[in-house]
């Protein structure tokens, strides 16, 4: 029986945030004051920033997926720039009639640009010069 409850506890915390805070008391020369600190941990994977840069809150399981062998649609924003091993030339980031993050990344290459898209932080279309469109 509690098996059942803590499964759906796990569940409904899936892809949450948890925000704590809590106060601290430091006492020196000048006599005891009180500070506060808050802590925030996410579940949800990194994503790019609009300046390329992968940004998220510390993970509570950082290692659950490792890094793909190659750019194939299903990676992660933060997978594709660590394959390519450098920062993206641009990144646009935007929302979809149905409230999906939609991103655009651009890498300036010396054959052409690639624009990778991204769909709710999953690779979903490649288009690569003199290539046909890659779909996922």
């Amino acid at each position: 029986m509690k098996i059942p409850v803590a499964l759906a506890r796990a569940t409904a915390l899936a892809g949450c945030s948890v925000d704590m805070g809590g106060y601290s008391f430091v006492s020196d020369e000048r006599g005891t004051r009180s500070s506060s600190a808050t802590a925030r941990v996410s579940t949800q994977e990194a994503m790019l920033t609009p300046e390329g840069e992968c940004a998220a809150d510390v993970s509570l399981d950082p290692a659950t997926r490792p890094l793909p062998k190659e750019i194939a649609p299903g990676i992660t924003e933060c997978e594709l720039v660590r394959l390519k091993a450098k920062r993206p030339t641009d990144v646009l980031i935007g929302e979809s009639g149905k409230g999906q993050r939609e991103v655009q990344v651009l890498y300036a290459e010396p054959g052409g640009r690639e624009i990778y898209m991204f769909t709710d932080n999953r690779l979903s279309r490649i288009v690569k010069p003199g290539q046909p469109e890659q779909q996922g």
